[in-house]
Order: C-alpha cells, then sequence, then structure tokens
C-alpha cells in the first residue's frame, strides 16, 4: 500500500467517510453493463442456487435452482442463464468496424500490416465482489467441456445447447479479469476500492454494503457506524438487512428459511410423483408449483439488495470522469472480445485444462507488462496518483529555469539541450538515470546530469538538477518547435516508462522441450497415467 493510500486510510477513520484515491475513473464503464449477481450452494462447491441478471435495474431476470443437488434442475439453470447472457454478447459481435493490426508474415518474417475487422464496442460484465469472478471463471471451466446431445448422442446426461459455448465465454471473461487494467468483467468492490479508500481492512472491504455504507453514509451516520450496520443488523425474523450475497449465502438463512423451503420442494415432488390419478397429479402439482415459488421469493429477497447495490456503485463510479488513457485499455479488451468471437465462429476448441508451458509464458509476461502500463498511464491521467508516485521518489514536479542548447559527439551533431530545472521534492535521481515526460501525448526522455550546485539544495531546501533531452526534438539540426521546455514552465518527470516494452521471443510449442512440456507428447500425454503393468497386479 502508497503512503498516499495509508494518509487516505487514516483521514477516512478520523472524518468517519471514505477519501477518494483518483480524481478521474480508470477502468471504463459501458453504457449497458449486464450485471449479474450469482448466489451458490453452502456446502457444495461450484453449485449454482440462483442469480439476478440483466441489463436494466429496474427489470432483473430471476434464476432459481430450487434442488441445487438435482443435475436436471442445475443444467436448466445454466439453460436459462446462457439465454439470458449470450444474446447480449452476440449483439456486440456483429458491430464491426475496419482495423488494422500488424502480423509476422510467415516467408519473410517480417511484420506487415494487415487489414481485418474490430467489434465497435464489447460485451460487459458487471459482478458484486472478486468472489463473483471467481464463480464466473469456476462455471466458464464446468460449462465449457460439457457434451450435448448434437455433439454425441449416446453421451449420459447431455447439457442444453448453448452451455457449453456459455462455458467458453465465461473462461474467456474469467481469464481476461486476471490482466490488470481490463474491463470486460469487473467487480463493484473493486472498482469502489480503486477509487475511495475507508477505514476499514481490505477484507471488510470486499462487503459491498460497508464499502458503500463509507463512500456514501446516510445523513448524520459515520462511515463506521453505517458499514457494522450493514454487517450485522438483522430483522424481527433474525435474517440480515444487508445480506451478502457474494456469492455465499448467510448461514442463518440457510438455516431457518432456505433449507426448510427445499425439504418442502422435496416432499412436494415426491408427492407429484406418487400421484395415481389426473386429480391427485393436478392438486399435488400446484402444491409442488407453491413450494418453487416460495424458494424463488426466498432467493429474491437475498439477492436484490445486492442488485441494487451494484447499481447504486455504479452511479457513483459514473460520477467521475474517465481518465484519458481508459479508452486506450478499452480497445485491448475489444481486441480480446472480436479475437475470442473468431475463434468461436472458426470452430476451434474450448479452451484448454491446463496452458502449455509457452502459453502460461506468454499470458505471464502480458499480465507483468500490462500492470506496469496501467500503473504508468494512471499516475500520467490522475495528479492524485501521481502524487503518491511523487511521494515515493519515482516523479517530481519541477519548473524550468534555463535551458542552454547542445549537441552531440558524432558525425552528424544532434540537438541535446541541457535543461536546468529547480524542484522541492527529492527524487531518487543518480548518475545517467532516465526521467520522462509526456509531450503531445508521447514520452520525451531526458538523462540526469548533475546537481547544481553539486554540494545540495539550496538555501530554500529546493533541488537545482540538469537534464539533458535526448529524444522527440525532430530531424533537423535545430529542436522542433515546442519539443524544449521554456524557462518558467511547471512540469511532471517520471522514474518510470510510460510505454512498456514486449517481453521475450518464446519459441512455438511445437519446438518447446520435454522438459516444459513439449514433443514428445505433449500436454495431453503427460496428463495421462502410466499404462498398466503386469507388476501392477497382485
Amino acid at each position: 500500500m502508497s503512503l498516499i493510500n495509508t494518509l487516505a486510510r487514516l483521514e477516512a477513520v478520523e472524518s468517519g467517510r471514505a477519501r477518494p484515491t483518483a480524481t478521474v475513473r480508470h477502468r471504463r464503464l459501458t453504457d449497458r453493463p449486464l450485471v449479474l449477481v450469482p448466489l451458490t450452494t453452502a456446502g457444495e462447491a461450484g453449485a449454482p442456487l440462483g442469480a439476478l441478471v440483466g441489463t436494466d435495474r429496474e427489470a432483473p431476470r430471476l434464476l432459481a435452482v430450487a434442488q441445487p443437488r438435482d443435475r436436471d434442475l442445475r443444467f436448466a439453470f445454466l439453460a436459462e442463464l446462457a439465454e439470458a447472457v449470450l444474446p447480449h454478447i452476440e449483439a456486440y459481435a456483429d458491430v464491426i468496424e475496419p482495423a488494422e493490426r500488424n502480423e509476422t508474415d510467415p516467408a519473410t518474417g517480417k511484420r506487415v500490416k494487415v487489414e481485418t475487422e474490430l467489434c465497435v464496442d464489447a460485451a460487459q460484465i458487471v459482478v458484486p465482489s472478486r468472489a463473483g469472478i471467481e464463480f464466473v471463471r469456476l462455471l466458464g471451466r464446468s460449462m465449457r467441456f460439457r457434451r450435448t446431445a448434437e455433439d454425441d448422442p449416446d453421451t449420459p446426461y447431455p447439457a442444453p445447447a448453448r452451455v457449453p459455448l456459455l462455458g467458453r465465454w465465461l473462461t474467456h471473461y474469467g481469464e481476461r479479469a486476471r490482466v490488470p487494467g481490463s474491463s470486460l468483467l469487473l467487480a463493484c468492490t473493486d472498482l469502489l476500492n480503486r477509487h475511495w479508500a475507508t477505514g476499514q481492512s481490505n477484507l471488510e472491504d470486499q462487503h459491498l454494503g460497508a464499502l458503500l455504507a463509507w463512500i456514501d453514509p446516510p445523513a448524520g451516520e459515520s462511515g463506521a457506524e453505517a458499514a457494522l450496520r450493514a454487517e450485522l443488523a438483522r430483522d424481527e425474523a433474525g435474517q440480515l438487512l444487508c445480506p451478502p450475497a457474494g456469492p455465499a449465502t448467510d448461514p442463518d438463512f440457510d438455516n431457518r428459511l432456505l433449507a426448510p423451503a427445499i425439504e418442502k420442494y422435496d416432499r412436494a415432488r415426491a408427492s407429484f410423483a406418487a400421484a395415481e390419478d389426473g386429480l391427485a397429479a393436478d392438486a399435488r402439482l400446484a402444491e409442488l408449483s407453491g413450494a418453487e415459488r416460495e424458494i424463488r421469493a426466498l432467493l429474491a429477497g437475498v439477492l436484490l439488495p445486492t442488485w441494487d447495490a451494484v447499481w447504486r456503485g455504479l452511479d457513483l463510479l459514473r460520477e467521475l470522469p474517465e481518465g484519458s488513457r481508459t479508452e486506450d485499455r478499452w480497445t485491448r479488451d475489444r481486441w480480446s472480445f472480436t479475437a475470442h468471437r473468431d475463434r468461436v465462429r472458426s470452430g476451434e476448441p474450448p479452451q484448454p485444462r491446463r496452458d502449455d508451458a509457452v502459453t502460461a509464458a506468454r499470458k505471464l509476461a502480458a499480465r507483468e507488462t500490462a500492470q506496469a502500463q496501467l500503473e504508468a498511464q494512471e499516475a500520467l491521467d490522475d495528479p492524485l496518483v501521481l502524487a503518491g508516485r511523487r511521494l515515493a521518489g519515482e516523479a517530481f514536479l519541477a519548473e524550468v529555469s534555463a535551458v542552454e542548447m547542445a549537441y552531440s559527439e558524432s558525425k552528424r551533431p544532434s540537438p541535446r539541450p541541457l535543461v536546468t530545472v529547480r524542484t522541492e521534492e527529492r527524487p531518487q535521481l543518480g548518475a545517467g538515470v532516465k526521467v520522462y515526460r509526456s509531450l503531445d501525448g508521447k514520452p520525451q526522455t531526458a538523462e540526469f546530469v548533475a546537481y547544481t550546485p553539486a554540494d545540495g539544495a539550496d538555501e530554500d531546501g529546493a533541488l537545482s538538477l540538469v537534464l539533458r533531452i535526448t529524444d522527440r526534438m525532430g530531424r533537423g539540426k535545430e529542436p522542433a518547435p515546442g519539443s524544449v521546455p521554456e524557462p518558467g514552465d511547471r512540469i511532471a518527470w517520471t522514474l518510470f516508462e510510460h510505454d512498456q516494452r514486449g517481453g521475450p521471443q518464446l519459441p512455438d510449442a511445437e519446438d518447446t522441450p520435454w522438459t516444459h512440456g513439449g514433443p514428445p507428447g505433449g500436454l495431453e500425454a503427460s496428463e495421462l497415467p502410466d499404462p498398466v503393468t503386469p507388476e501392477d497386479l497382485l
């Protein structure tokens, strides 16, 4: 945690209200995000119990599983979820625009521009908390390998037709959520925690109701009091006023309300199955329908507070202006969305259970690059974030006091002006350290030369630094207009690069050595059990 975030938390404790840690919104919010509030069964890993899903805050779609241990009912839930989510995703998949991208020519090995198409926008999914993202990833993993009756008529327990497709999309969204700065799949708590600091722990910040209580407490009540009430307050029946739906349920709700309702449903279903004639079946069917409606009403009562809290959090976030570099990260999300759409339509198999060594290394390198790029872009977009980097000595604000023209010693001398700047901060500079400033949206590099005077700060405690500009001054002998700072300019310099370089070149999967999962046999062979030998039999 940075020093400025620690100070913000201390101020939140003192004032009783969350303090902002950003002046702009650093994630993209689309006009019509799909909000998904899932609910799981206690003691059943990955067993769905219900969900609220939709793009209209006034008209959510309730999905429920009356008996989570019933395979058919769970498949019916997944089929309903596919009907709710896939049309929203596919609506964005067919709206495209022409675009260009760089690809390697297999004949020459050079990078060439190729004309292609790019989705104008991408479908965005928002869940309440980080646990919701993990549940989406788990759902995708459990669904994408399902066999349907169309794929294999002899398969036992065939899945509904669209369930494997939804699993592939949820897997992609879950993987994309691991990329820093991505906005395809967002957790509302993570979004709010990025832009506000509360007076409670990081674990407590994953409770959406408590988090919103700190950010926007009721009139006359402190954030701590409102958060405590959101976490613990119960009604006359002993149920939480702000159920977590995260996606686990409250144990008291499970024991007092849900378990008896499911037992009633099981009895009604057994009674309906044992009906001997039509009149008895009709009466017992009404009883079964009533038990199912009771379960749906219970789940709706638990899910609706969280549903409203997600939309309330999105409203607070929309009040912040969007950062200027957020669009660049969203464009990469659109490329990712378009690429997965193409893989699905071309008939490629589902994502593997486990990545091979090269794919895993590429993903790790891409995420490391995205993390460094995100940190740099947030600091450049937001003066409050930049202040944290300045406190850490990774950036400094300085005023230009003098400019002296100089040239490089080469056959064709290039301009290398020496700029003297004055700052009251203490950046972590050393001989030859590079610093950067933003010039027309692009980074300009300078090199630290020396302090002046060499013995340190002047009588006011300010430092004078000499920097040598090294690039972005044009090709002529004289610098291009505006490329060299003028005396009196106040410039924010950073010690971190604005653009991150790509990772190392990695071999193709077929060229990977066997020690890293490559040939012979490949990943599939490494997962097979050892063959049975005569020594294995007694």
